[in-house]
Order: C-alpha cells, then sequence, then structure tokens
C-alpha cells in the first residue's frame, strides 16, 4: 500500500510519517496487516509536480494539510479549501478513487453560528466539498474532526500545552488565563493509533451534538478515541510537578492511559539538552553509599546501594515496611532472621544471575559484600518513601 501524506512536516504528519515508517520497515509488529511501500509526503516545499505523480501512485491519502495561524484571515479559505479542491482535482485526474482522509476541526461545527470563525467555515467547506468527491466517485471518504491536538509543537503558535510545556521546561513566563477553562485534548499517538485502524477497515464513526462527538455506527464522521478532558489549571499544576520531579524525585500518579502518563511524555520532549541529566544525592560513608533514584504516591520508592569490600549493611528490621533488594554487580549475601523465631535464611546473590529477594516485615536482614576487591551494587525498592518522623526501621542485628 502506497501511502500519500500532506502536510507531512506538520506535528500529526511527521509522527504519521515516523510511524509508518516504522511498520514498513518491521519495526513495529503490532499491524501484521498493513502492509506498507511507498510513503509519499508532501508539504508546502514540495512541486505540483510531485503531488501530481503522489496522485498517480498513492493507494490511501491522509489529507493532513491546512492553514491556521494565517497573517490574513482570507488565507484560509485559500489554504483549506483551495488545497483540497487541487488535491481532489489531481486525484481525479489520475483517475485514482483511492480512500482519502481529512483533517478537519470541531470549528467546524460552529459555522454559521455564533462564535464560527473564518478557520470554522473553510473547514466545513472543505467537508462538503469531500463528502461530494465521495458521491461523485464513490471513493471512501474519512472526515475526522480534531479539537485540541497535544503532540511536540513549536510553542506560542496554536496549541496552549505545547506553548506550557515550553514555557515550564525552560523557565520562560506563560500566563494562564482562566485556570477553569476545560479542553478536550488528543495525544498524537492516540491520534496515530486511530490512522491505522483507518487503513485497516476498523475506523470508528460518531455523529455530532454541538461539538461533541457521539459515538454511533452510521455516523457521518469519524473519530478518534482516546480523547481526556482537563483545565488550564490542572495542565499546569502537572507541569509544574514534572518540573520539579528532579528535586523532589517524587513521580505523580501516571497510570496506563492516563492524561498525566501522556503529557509528561509531552513535556520532556521540550526539555533543554543541558537539562536532560540532573544530579542526585549520594549519601556517602566509610562502608560505600546509598542514593535515592524515585519516589512515586504510591508505589513507595527505589534506590541504589553500593557496598564496599567486606562490609555489612542493613541491620534492621521493619513493622510493615517490605523491600526487594536486587544485586546487579558484585558478589553478596544476605541474611535475614525471624525476630520472634530466630529461623534464619541465607541467599547467596550475584550481578551474574540478577535475582529479587523480599525482605520480610518482622524479619532482621542484613546484606554483606563477600568480595575483597568489587564493590556490591544493588537496587532497592520498597513500599513507601522514607519518612524520618515514622521510620518503621529498627537496629537488630542478624
Amino acid at each position: 500500500m502506497n501511502i500519500l501524506v500532506t502536510g507531512a512536516k506538520g506535528m500529526v504528519g511527521t509522527a504519521l510519517c515516523n510511524n509508518l515508517r516504522n511498520l514498513r520497515n518491521g519495526k513495529d509488529r503490532t499491524r501484521p496487516n498493513l502492509q506498507i511501500g511507498e510513503i509519499f509526503e508532501y508539504d508546502i516545499d514540495s512541486t505540483p509536480e510531485d503531488l501530481c505523480e503522489y496522485c498517480q501512485k498513492c493507494d490511501f491519502v491522509f489529507n493532513l494539510a491546512g492553514v491556521n495561524r494565517p497573517k490574513d484571515p482570507e488565507e484560509f479559505m485559500k489554504g483549506n479549501l483551495g488545497f483540497a479542491s487541487q488535491l481532489l482535482d489531481e486525484l481525479k485526474a489520475a483517475d485514482n478513487a483511492c480512500p482519502i482522509m481529512l483533517s478537519s476541526s470541531v470549528q467546524a461545527t460552529l459555522a454559521g453560528r455564533f462564535g464560527d470563525s473564518e478557520y470554522g467555515r473553510s473547514k466545513l467547506a472543505g467537508e462538503e466539498l469531500f463528502f461530494e468527491y465521495g458521491k461523485e466517485t464513490g471513493a471512501k471518504v474519512a472526515v475526522y474532526r480534531f479539537d485540541n491536538l497535544m503532540g511536540h509543537s513549536r510553542p506560542n503558535y496554536n496549541s496552549a500545552v505545547s506553548t506550557f510545556c515550553w514555557a515550564i521546561a525552560n523557565d520562560e513566563p506563560y500566563t494562564v488565563k482562566d485556570c477553569s477553562a476545560e479542553l478536550t485534548l488528543l495525544y498524537i499517538d492516540d491520534l496515530v493509533q486511530a490512522m491505522f485502524d483507518l487503513l485497516e477497515g476498523k475506523e470508528q464513526y460518531c455523529i455530532y451534538e454541538g461539538v461533541e462527538a457521539v459515538p454511533c455506527k452510521d455516523g457521518r464522521w469519524c473519530y478518534a478515541p482516546g480523547f481526556h478532558k482537563a483545565t488550564l489549571g490542572e495542565i499546569v499544576d502537572l507541569l509544574l510537578q514534572f518540573k520539579e520531579q528532579p528535586k523532589t524525585l517524587l513521580m505523580p500518579k501516571m497510570p496506563e492511559g492516563s492524561f498525566a502518563k501522556k503529557l509528561y511524555s509531552l513535556y520532556l520532549t521540550y526539555l533543554p539538552k543541558e537539562d536532560f541529566k540532573y544530579a542526585l544525592k549520594m549519601n556517602v560513608d566509610d562502608r560505600g553509599s546509598f542514593t535515592e533514584l524515585v519516589h512515586t504516591e504510591d508505589c513507595g520508592q527505589v534506590s541504589v546501594n553500593i557496598s564496599k569490600p567486606g562490609i555489612t549493611k542493613g541491620q534492621h528490621w521493619h513493622n510493615s515496611k517490605w523491600e526487594l533488594f536486587i544485586v546487579v554487580a558484585g558478589h553478596g549475601l544476605i541474611r535475614e532472621r525471624n525476630i520472634n523465631t530466630g529461623e534464619i535464611v541465607e541467599f547467596e546473590v550475584s550481578g551474574d544471575k540478577i535475582e529479587a529477594v523480599h525482605m520480610i516485615p518482622g524479619w532482621a536482614h542484613n546484606i554483606i559484600n563477600l568480595s575483597e576487591t568489587e564493590n556490591l551494587v544493588t537496587v532497592m525498592t520498597c513500599n513507601e518513601v522514607f519518612n524520618p518522623n515514622r521510620p518503621d526501621t529498627f537496629f537488630e542485628e542478624v
């Protein structure tokens, strides 16, 4: 399947083309039914001859090209409707009735009503042009009305989320006019997966009640599932937590599929290169070092412990706290003793065979570096962040 992507250098086009190449090159094996051939990337620097050639050879078209921030509002119709007409004319000239996708906007639902805009009217006109094209040629036409897309794009342009991510990551000023203002947001990865669904004939349809998409089997429009609703205040609050994470070590809750998880990935793309790396506080003494790596709100913390040759660490027990010791380098011995029965268990551990060992509540435990020359490096996870006011840690030799 040869695919034409117009607007290929925009936010959506870039992400889509990158992931189409992953499919084509066998790097992404999640869509075995999709066989991708050539990917024709058309953008503002392409020529009319390029468009003519691509329209002759393509088996599917993603029309993502459009204008959203022109100097003159009249350019909306020229950029959005004008290019759409040119594209469809080229497909007709090539006698190519392949399926075509149109990237529209929820602003089209406001056309002719209070709150409409030149942008919305141009998008609505483009939709009607495509629907008529489908009736005339029999080509499958899939029109998507997107709201606020969330992906890496230039700040201070057309995405408030991108602007906030960039400003907070780079210590630049920003303004939130209304913290309670709510956005409907679709993350770029979810959009790309919806486009792959479309290629596989698994697209989902909807009708619109106002600007709200209502899923249904025989809707006129297609929609991409996975959108999130968040207020500007919620977005900025999360970003400020992300900003402080290297200092606090605290990762906010980011469950699978959550808005926070997607926002954090986007935020990281705006970090200045010098902030890719940050220092951690190493607690060093003559025995070695102990360094906390990550704190979480609900799953405790992760740390790394380095023991010098011959050193024993630990020698304590907990009421409810539990830990996992994972030796990743060196050769050691982990010993645990039940403080009530006196029963002892021992585990010889090595970085040559990585294993996880539970430190059980009510069992005193230690870890001994058996090497005379090498450090013992242990990754330690604990079910709670250490609280000096309630340490739940009591000295006891094993």
